[in-house]
């Protein structure tokens, strides 16, 4: 068994472990397997609630089944769509958002909504089902699964809104957001976070408004005047999200911010971010020049993929930037990558 990062634990109990891990055959990770086995034998003595540990164990089987689900489609690019489970067939969102969800689709990307009526009904409604995934919650009185997804191998029905939530976001490589309620609100509002400290990835987050519309506008204008006035965020911090009138322009947002950019990853002091082409010098130059107050240690370089991404196999064929980020500006580092897409 593999034995990388192992902490220190009761020799006699680790080979039991290990025993009953090859009982089964083995598999993917047997390391952290191993500690989840030892953390779940914890509980008997740690946690006496049972209300607590049963948390525990429909959070673990919900987030097992979800990754299970979604490991075939892993190398398919995905866009998560919120919006409001009340907007109704006739409403203009409602048919935006049929638009969007073919468009995107026919683009490349998968798509992943909350699997309800509304604008959730409609993302799927223009994907299909063979382009879509479901994410249902089970609530007491109206969220059922909308019968575009209802029957398809794709749907999952979590218990609780945050392994759900974790669901949307780890597999999802950019959100749109049509105008809802306090669910939607929420999604946006996490994401936002995730992006600005670090916590998840940076992926376009584009808020699409009616023609004409203001509601997108108008929760635009409460940050501006509220937040970035009292200095809560950062002006760079705005740049995280994108305001899209048009269906076409919240597809060109998602699709331009992968025309170069791949992904990015942390290897010891440094952050590696993957591209489809290397910049040439004059445009590293440029970089380290515009973008130096961001860099805490080396600058911008070219590198090749470093041992513990070869070691991993993580995309190692891709041409590659590293520098030392002061891991804080985010909001400048999505700068950064608008950059790097633009050469």
């Amino acid at each position: 068994m593999e034995k990388r990062d192992r902490p220190a634990a009761d020799p006699e109990l680790r080979r039991r472990i290990d025993d009953l891990i090859a009982l089964k055959g083995g598999g993917h990770n047997p390391d952290l397997v191993a500690d989840i086995i030892e953390s779940a034998l914890k509980l008997l003595t740690d946690v006496e609630d049972r209300g607590d540990v049963r948390v525990i164990q429909t959070a673990v089987r919900e987030l097992r089944y979800a990754f299970r689900l979604f490991e075939p489609y892993a190398a398919t690019r995905k866009v998560t769509i919120f919006g409001s489970a009340r907007t109704q067939p006739n409403q203009v969102e409602y048919q935006q958002a049929v638009e969007f969800a073919r468009k995107i689709a026919d683009a490349g990307f998968m798509v992943i909504t909350g699997a309800g009526p509304g604008i959730m009904q409609a993302g799927h409604e223009g994907a299909g089902p063979e382009r879509s995934f479901g994410a249902n919650i089970r609530l007491p009185w109206e969220q059922s699964a909308n019968p575009v997804i209802a029957q398809d191998k794709k749907l999952i029905t979590f218990k609780y809104f945050f392994t759900r939530k974790l669901t949307f976001l780890r597999n999802s490589d950019a959100l749109a957001l049509f105008p809802g309620g306090f669910g939607t609100l929420d999604e946006g509002y996490e994401a936002l976070t995730l992006m600005q400290t670090g916590k998840g990835r940076l992926r376009p987050l584009v808020l699409i408004d009616k023609p004409g519309g203001t509601y997108w506008k108008t929760w635009d204008k409460m940050l501006r005047e509220h937040l970035l006035r009292s200095r809560l965020i950062s002006a760079e911090d705005l740049g995280l999200y994108t305001i899209a009138e048009t269906v076409d322009d919240a597809v060109k947002c998602i699709t331009r911010f992968y025309r170069n950019f791949h992904s990015t990853r942390f290897v010891k002091e440094l952050l590696v971010i993957r591209l489809q082409r290397a910049p040439s010098p004059g445009t590293l130059a440029a970089l380290n020049s515009d973008f130096a107050d961001i860099i805490e240690g080396q600058p911008f370089t070219v590198v090749n993929a470093l041992p513990d991404e070869l070691e991993d196999n993580d995309v190692p064929q891709l041409a590659r930037v590293a520098f030392g980020f002061d891991r804080r500006q985010y909001g400048r580092l999505r700068q950064l990558i608008d950059a790097l897409n633009g050469f």
